[in-house]
């Protein structure tokens, strides 16, 4: 199968591009050749496809939320060729049988691809250490405990060191669920204003202090999940100059969002961690453009109606991201001139693929065919009646946005037309 994507734009140059099979052939400035499709992308600037380092599919187990079939038409919709599932299902990700049986729905699906991600701790209680080794031969890409934090220091050693010796990606949630305390929202002036329990920065930063020391003591890697904070954006940009092997992720909703939102008392806010003040976020932004924070991921949390449309203490935590992440991101980073399109799509795509040892991420001649077509023009309100993931649930919806996604193709197929 050949496909022929002409007059495209790629690094600021009028381009084509031609796939063969399931690998970029050619990248040139003009292509004749002979074809079985083309697709005419003038206007339309080429990316590497996405990958999304944190996503919850919720299958198997909570398909009312989402399943891996509508969570990977949202991938594709939003640009993204590769999805790496977080491992708090039902049953747990914490054993072959689930690993296989993820790996096997999705290739019947047979839209994006997905990675599991198997838990650190069997049934992520963070009593027993799970068997990594068996985990990886099955196919996971990296371990989490991801929604329930590794507790104990002793048992996150353990998990470094044990996920060392498979060369498996450590990806910690920071969060001291005693100083969470019942809290829903970010502890400040806005959750005094809302009359909400609130959740202090420390909450996280006192978590991803333990995971930078336990680092440095072992001399290993660990990633830090959905960073939120000025602190922990400081803490982790001295951990690296002290060649601490550290790296981090932020989410769409901290770079644009802050708990201003929550005041609207619109539970589509309400997320785990929450969104922080103004200040955070432009620390969030700054550790972006000086490579403190590694990789933009998404977070995808669908969860149903009937969880998010009642009291706000109640509903669940989460933001259904995987559609909006690109135009969102676009929009307050590139288009207002903070940051190059060239370092956001690194951002989105080849830095999550190298952290997670995924062999895409970047577009090049005998790479793999995974690639985005966007419209960076084209600007739109967010309209969630209409994402493909069945969860609704963003406060960003009717917020206007530039960058529409128009093609997605994941290994050399065209998964995805606007």
């Amino acid at each position: 199968m050949k496909t022929l994507i002409k007059n495209g734009i790629f690094n600021g140059n009028k381009i084509d591009l031609l796939i063969v099979d399931n690998k970029i052939a050619k990248l040139q400035e003009s292509i004749d050749e002979q074809v079985d499709k083309t697709i005419d992308a003038k206007g339309l600037t080429i990316l590497p496809a996405f990958v999304d380092m944190h996503t919850h599919l919720r299958e198997p187990g909570f398909e009312y939320k989402e399943d891996i079939e509508t969570g990977s038409k949202a991938a594709v919709a939003g640009g993204y060729a590769s999805v790496c599932c977080m491992p708090n299902t039902k049953p747990v990700i914490d054993n072959k049988y689930i690993v296989s049986y993820i790996i096997h729905r999705a290739k019947e699906v047979n839209l994006a691809k997905v990675y599991p991600i198997g838990a650190i701790t069997v049934g992520l209680k963070g009593e027993m250490m799970s068997e990594m080794g068996k985990l990886k031969q099955a196919g996971i890409v990296a371990v989490s405990d991801d929604g329930c934090p590794v507790s104990t220091a002793q048992m996150m050693r353990l998990a470094l060191e044990y996920a060392k010796d498979f060369d498996l990606p450590v990806l910690s949630h920071c969060e001291d669920k005693s100083l969470v305390d019942n809290g829903v929202v970010n502890e400040g002036a806005n959750s005094s204003k809302a009359g909400l329990n609130g959740i202090p920065s420390a909450a996280e930063e006192v978590m991803v202090s333990r995971e930078i020391i336990l680092a440095g003591m072992l001399n290993t890697k660990v990633h830090i999940c959905h960073v939120s904070t000025k602190g922990s954006v400081s803490l982790i940009r001295d951990a690296k100059k002290r060649g601490i092997k550290v790296t981090c992720e932020t989410c769409p909703h901290y770079i644009c969002g802050t708990d201003d939102l929550i005041l609207s008392f619109n539970a589509n806010s309400k997320v785990n961690p929450p969104l922080r003040e103004e200040q955070d976020r432009q620390a969030i932004i700054e550790g972006l453009l000086d490579g403190t924070i590694d990789v933009i991921a998404t977070d995808h949390a669908p969860h149903s109606k009937q969880e998010k449309e009642i009291e706000y203490q109640l509903a669940a935590n989460g933001i259904s991201g995987l559609e909006s992440a690109f135009a969102l991101c676009y929009t307050e980073l590139v288009s207002k001139g903070r940051m190059s399109l060239e370092k956001l799509s690194y951002l989105m795509s080849e830095a999550p693929a190298k952290i997670m040892n995924i062999p895409c991420g970047e577009i090049k001649e005998g790479g793999l065919a995974d690639i985005t077509l966007v419209d960076l023009n084209e600007k739109y309100k967010i309209d969630s009646k209409k994402f493909f993931s069945k969860g609704k649930n963003t406060p960003f919806d009717g917020w206007e946005v530039q960058g529409r996604v128009k093609y997605t193709f994941v290994e050399g197929e065209l998964k995805y037309e606007a």
